[in-house]
């Protein structure tokens, strides 16, 4: 990824860790052993990369869902809505994102939510 898909949290010219790549293939896989419409919370793919050090990766599993949410893999949700990660307080929930359902960078509304569908 470029510089131009790094959510405003990494600033994009350091390059990413290993752990960093481990965070996204890992959100990635444990979407794809459920159901379309499931979500993850982050702490799932952080506890599957850092073991009892978990809570350490938090940031850093948030930063890696903001990736791919730039990349156009995941959503991510608080409270069934999709929303702006970086600016997301509280809980949140990742899940793959549909297909047509491409999120706005600033609004975090979909095509569907935008047209009224």
């Amino acid at each position: 990824m470029d510089a131009a898909h790094h959510p405003p949290d990494h600033d994009g010219t350091s390059p990413l860790t290993e752990t960093d790549r481990l965070l996204e293939r890992t959100i990635l896989d444990l979407l794809s052993h459920r159901a379309p419409s499931a979500t993850i919370c982050p702490s799932d793919a952080a506890r599957a990369v850092g073991g009892e050090g978990w809570r350490d990766l938090m940031d850093s599993t948030r930063q890696a869902a903001g990736r791919l949410v730039a990349a156009g893999a995941v959503d991510i949700t608080q409270r069934g809505e999709v929303v702006d990660g970086s600016n997301a307080r509280g809980p949140v929930r990742i899940r793959k994102r549909s297909p047509g359902t491409a999120t706005t960078g600033d609004s975090g509304a979909t095509s569907n939510e935008r047209e009224g569908s």
